[in-house]
């Protein structure tokens, strides 16, 4: 089964009273992350789909909330089963016989 997400940062900032993204800037840059301003709108206004862990580190500590708040796996739709691959990425691994 492939997997994809749902990214709820804007959600998640709406219920802790951060409802611009402005608000967010001087929160990542009290954690040393100097974000430019387009940057944290992108951030929030659209779904990454490449997040820096440093970045995602100071959303859950600035929002409280745990990652599965932030990120929800869901069911990719449209894609057939994803080929399993060895963590090293080099495509799927041969069993010979012994």
């Amino acid at each position: 089964m492939s997997l994809d997400y749902r990214w709820h940062l804007r959600k998640v900032m709406a219920v802790r009273g951060l409802y611009a993204t402005t608000d967010l800037r001087p929160l990542l840059a009290e954690r040393g992350l100097r974000l430019s301003q387009s940057q944290v709108y992108r951030l929030v206004a659209e779904r990454p789909v490449r997040l820096n862990l440093s970045v995602l580190m100071a959303l859950l500590d600035i929002l409280d909330c745990t990652m599965e708040e932030l990120i929800e796996p869901v069911p990719a739709a449209g894609r057939g089963p994803r080929a399993e691959r060895p963590a090293g990425g080099r495509g799927p691994s041969i069993e010979r016989p012994a």
